[in-house]
Formats: structure tokens, C-alpha cells, sequence
């Protein structure tokens, strides 16, 4: 596991190396006074006696390595928490490039939430191994051993004595680790739960109230809280009692040796000396052995973490290559096109042209397939079956750069930045100039909305766009799609967001992007299709039919079902007005 993460390290593991040495030589330096407090205590236990100025010399001798192990620690740890925090960017410079390959649709689909969770939640927790139990840990384990040598070399009875109490110990660090590991899985399922029964509970809290759900959903949430509650103690209940095991033998390393130790020297076996030496180093035992112990669990979350993080960003890249566009013209093809998402079949042998500065629209009910096509044209996934072509290129053939050179994509869900609405316009041209982005934001019917606002062009879109409504956004994304003049433009339900009343500036601002383009338009309003050059009926994920608008309401039974509902929701709407006014 150590070695998996140290494939990150790049020029930092030496850093790591510098610092395991460092924290090691530091340890040694605590254990040192030791043999200066028996330089001490011997001479009076045995009635040699010691002059003032040896004790006086032994005790500068222990505060010069005092000062060592915290001038040591300290920069073994500094070096540990520079090649720590250098392989986390690392790890997260990893994590942007996997997920800059993958299907944008496939990131869409993990979620906020979850890639938000991965980059910062997860890959801090490791900064806890790199930067402490790596040094730490070996650093503490091998000072024990230092220790175990020199008592041999002293003594070898004595040793004995004194380290069977470490074999005891770690025999409880075992049970306690497998109990632990037992119960592990557990918790951080309790944990997950209630980490969404929370987002979901603050999220809905407006529905709770006004649909008086309040109990039932705090309910859920109680539930939720105290599981995780008890899952927790559960697995600290579990452990407490190795715990305080092993913590109690290692912090006692003279269990054995000072009474056993006693009737050998009584009994002419071992001298006074040789005993007195070896209770004053197995003093140094314990410590180090209780500071290294302490981060074996932390070794088993972080090998969990970082296999989640490798296995969520190790999915199929997007087949794309890095060459420019080289297509003859705008036409799209699409060649017996399949799609699915994980087993489920969405998109199913589909086949159409669309010739340059056609207008072409798919209609079809919620979920047959509509969006996916449109975000197959954009390269959101990669097609399980058959080709996508772009002036007779394939676009797994181009660069995504050259593919979105050709596109502009307008959603019904549009991002804003947290900067001004002239740099979030400027997006759809980062060369633009401030006179064309004023006069796209002029031509998406912006200004406005936009000549409300104090500073105007400059003000601040707030997070994610929150100081303008959605179809405020939606025409800012308009603007950008303008200042862009791509001449292949999708437009997904990009006027979902319009009330009555800005209807028909959003139309006019769709008329200024779609100007001389090629068009292709997911509508949920037939009417406002009812003219595109092609019409294509979706339904399951099939072409059931194509045409122009008055061919289909006499030969295709779905079309002129759901031209029936969008009449009867355009009377509905007018007579909701009516009734307002």
C-alpha cells in the first residue's frame, strides 16, 4: 500500500526517506538519557558515589540530546509535510488529468457530491500517513529494535525479561486490529447513510415544511444519526479493551524484568549494575512502540481510501485522438448509432443525415433519448455501437478541442462562475473583447436584466449563478453561445427556463445564435419546432419517425399525440393569463 501511494511521490521520496532517518535519529536522541540517568543512579544504588561535576556533565548531556530529538523531530516532520502535501497535489494533478479524459456525461453522472468528496475529503485524509505514520511509524519501530540489541549485548536474560512483554502486546494490537477490521465495513456504511440522510434532510427542508413532513422525516434522520452513533461505539466498545491492554503492558516494559530480574541478581546470575542499565533503557521501549501502534488503523482506512479514489477515476477514457478538424462541411451523420448506459440500451441503431444549415429537431416523451443523442453529437460519450461524423470525420477522430471549435451546446442547466457576467459571457471566447462580448450579451437580450445591476456588465453572477434566475442564466449562456459563432449549434430545451414573459426574448435571442448555423433542437414545445426542416419522432430510444411537421401529424401517431398535449398546454396557458389578468 505504501508503495502504491509512493508512485505518486515523483522527486519527494527522498523527502520521505530524509524524514523516516531524521525522526529515527530523534527517537534515539529520547532514549539516549536513559544510559546518562544509569550513569547517575548507578554509582549511588552500587555506593561508588559520583562527583557533582559528572552529574552535573550527564544531566548537560541529557538536555543536549533532548534538545537533538526535538530539533530532529521537527525537521524530520517539516520534510514528511513538504513531500506530503507535494504528493497530494500530485495525487489530485492525477485525479484532474483521468477525469479530463473520461466521458463527460460519466462525470456528470458521478456527481458533485462525490467527485467533490474525492478530491478534497479523500485525498486529504492521506496527508495522516505521508506526512506522520510513514516517518513516525518506521522511525518508532526501528529504535525498539536498537533497544532490544543493546540489552543483549548487556544481558541476554535480562532481554528477555524485558521484551517478552512486547510479543504480549502486539498480540492485542492483532485482536484488536481484526476486531476493528471486522466492524470497519459497518461504520462507514452507517456513515455514508447518514451523510445523505443529512444533504437530503437540508436540501428538502422546504418540502418538509410545507407538506407537514416534518416528523417523519426528522424521524428518518434520528434514525439515521443514531445508527451511525452505534456503529461507532459498537467498534470502539469492541477494541477499548486491547486497547487497553497493550497500551498498559507497553507502558510498563519492567512487568518482568524488575521482579524476575531482581532473584537473578540475588541469586548471582546477573550484577546490579547489568539490571539497574536495563531498567532504565526498556523505560524507552514502551513510548516508541505506543506511538508507532497508533497509526495502524489510520494505514487501513487510508489503503480504502486511496483504492476508492484509483477505482472511481479509473474508468474507459474518451476515445478522441489530438488531430485538427478536417471535415469537408458542417454535415452530421450518424451511422447506426448505439448507446448504453452500464447494461441498460438507450440509444438503439440509430441512423440519420443532417446536411449543413438544416434545422433539425428530435420530439419524443420524457426519457426516450432525446438528450442522449444531443450529447452523443457533443461528445459527452463515447457510442457503444456504430459512428458519429462531422463533414465526414469521424469525432472520436478529432480533438476535443477541434470538436468543440464546431459546437456550441446550449442545456437546459446552465453553469455560471463566480466572477462577472461579462467574464462568464466571455467563456464562449476568452480572446473576445469587451465591445463583443457587450454586443453578444446585446443580441441574447441581456442588457435589460443586466442595466438593473449597479455595475452592470461587472457585477459578480454569484456561486453558481445565484443572483440571476434560470432564465436570466439561460440567456447569459445564450450570449456566450453567440460570442462563440460555432456553425453547428444544439440547442437541449434551452428555453426550459423561460416564463411568458421572457419568452419571446429568449426566442429572439435563439434566433441570433442560430443565424446561418446548422440546428439541431430538443424541444419540449412542438410548436416552437413546428417549421425545423426535419422533424425526428424518438420513442425508446428509436427513430419512429421523420419529417416535416405537417407529414407527421398525418402519418405518425405518436407526433400527433404529443402535438395534441402541447396544443391543449398552450390553451391551458392562456387561459391561466386570462384568469390572472
Amino acid at each position: 500500500m505504501i508503495r502504491k501511494i509512493m508512485k505518486y511521490a515523483n522527486g519527494y521520496k527522498r523527502y520521505t526517506l530524509f524524514a523516516t532517518i531524521m525522526v529515527f535519529i530523534a527517537v534515539l536522541c529520547s532514549i539516549i538519557p536513559y544510559f546518562f540517568v544509569y550513569q547517575i543512579i548507578n554509582p549511588l544504588i552500587t555506593g561508588t558515589g559520583i562527583s557533582i561535576e559528572a552529574a552535573v556533565s550527564r544531566i548537560v548531556l541529557i538536555l543536549v540530546f533532548l534538545a537533538l530529538n526535538f530539533a530532529l523531530y521537527l525537521g524530520g516532520l517539516s520534510l514528511s509535510h513538504i513531500a506530503a502535501f507535494n504528493i497530494l497535489a500530485n495525487i489530485r494533478k492525477y485525479i484532474q488529468k483521468k477525469l479530463e479524459g473520461l466521458p463527460l456525461g460519466i462525470i456528470q453522472d458521478k456527481g458533485v457530491g462525490r467527485l467533490k468528496k474525492l478530491v478534497v475529503d479523500d485525498v486529504e485524509s492521506l496527508e495522516l500517513l505521508l506526512a506522520h505514520a510513514i516517518p513516525e511509524g518506521f522511525g518508532n519501530l526501528l529504535v525498539p529494535l536498537c533497544i532490544f540489541i543493546a540489552l543483549i549485548l548487556i544481558d541476554w536474560k535480562l532481554a528477555l525479561l524485558t521484551i517478552i512483554t512486547v510479543p504480549i502486546g502486539l498480540w492485542a494490537v492483532s485482536c484488536m486490529t481484526k476486531t476493528g477490521f471486522d466492524r470497519m465495513e459497518n461504520y462507514y456504511r452507517s456513515a455514508q447513510v447518514m451523510n445523505s440522510t443529512i444533504i437530503e434532510y437540508v436540501n428538502g427542508m422546504e418540502v418538509v415544511k410545507i407538506f407537514n413532513k416534518d416528523g417523519e422525516s426528522y424521524k428518518r434522520y434520528q434514525n439515521d444519526v443514531k445508527a451511525y452513533r452505534d456503529f461507532t461505539l459498537d467498534w470502539y466498545k469492541a477494541c477499548w479493551p486491547w486497547m487497553a491492554l497493550y497500551a498498559g503492558i507497553f507502558a510498563c516494559p519492567a512487568f518482568f524484568s524488575l521482579p524476575f530480574g531482581a532473584m537473578l541478581v540475588l541469586h548471582g546470575y546477573s550484577t546490579l549494575s547489568d539490571l539497574i542499565l536495563v531498567l532504565c533503557l526498556s523505560f524507552g521501549l514502551g513510548t516508541p512502540l505506543l506511538k508507532a501502534i497508533r497509526f495502524i488503523p489510520s494505514l487501513a482506512q487510508v489503503g480504502r481510501k486511496l483504492d476508492e479514489i484509483e477505482n472511481t477515476v479509473n474508468e474507459k477514457s474518451l476515445i478522441c485522438s489530438d488531430k485538427p478538424y478536417s471535415g469537408r462541411n458542417d454535415d452530421i451523420v450518424f451511422d447506426h448509432v448505439s448507446f448504453s448506459y452500464g447494461q441498460d440500451e438507450v440509444i438503439k441503431d440509430v441512423s440519420f443525415n443532417i446536411r449543413q444549415g438544416e434545422t433539425v429537431a428530435f420530439v419524443g416523451e420524457s426519457g426516450a433519448g432525446k438528450s442522449t443523442l444531443a450529447k452523443l453529437i457533443v461528445h459527452y460519450y463515447d457510442v457503444s455501437k456504430g459512428h458519429i461524423t462531422i463533414g465526414g470525420q469521424d469525432i472520436t477522430d478529432m480533438s476535443l478541442e477541434a470538436l468543440n471549435e464546431r459546437i456550441s451546446f446550449v442545456s437546459q442547466e446552465q453553469f455560471l462562475f463566480n466572477t462577472s457576467i461579462k467574464e462568464n459571457i466571455r467563456i464562449g471566447k476568452p480572446g473576445a473583447s469587451d465591445e463583443e462580448v457587450l454586443e453578444a450579451a446585446e443580441k441574447a437580450q441581456c442588457l435589460d436584466f443586466i442595466s438593473r445591476f449597479e455595475y452592470g456588465m461587472d457585477t459578480m453572477a454569484g456561486d453558481s449563478g445565484t443572483k440571476l434566475s434560470g432564465g436570466e442564466r439561460q440567456r447569459i449562456s445564450i450570449a456566450r453561445a453567440i460570442l462563440k459563432d460555432a456553425p453547428i449549434v444544439v440547442l437541449d430545451e434551452a428555453t426550459a427556463f423561460a416564463d411568458p414573459e421572457n419568452e419571446e426574448k429568449m426566442e429572439k435571442a435563439i434566433s441570433e445564435v442560430v443565424r446561418n448555423k446548422t440546428l439541431i433542437v430538443i424541444a419540449h414545445r412542438i410548436s416552437s419546432i413546428r417549421n425545423a426542416d426535419c422533424i425526428y419522432v424518438i420513442e425508446n430510444g428509436r427513430i419512429t419517425g421523420n419529417g416535416r411537421h405537417e407529414d407527421l401529424l398525418r402519418t405518425n401517431e405518436t407526433y400527433s399525440r404529443l402535438w395534441k398535449i402541447s396544443q391543449e398546454s398552450i390553451a391551458w396557458n392562456v387561459k391561466n393569463r386570462e384568469v390572472e389578468r
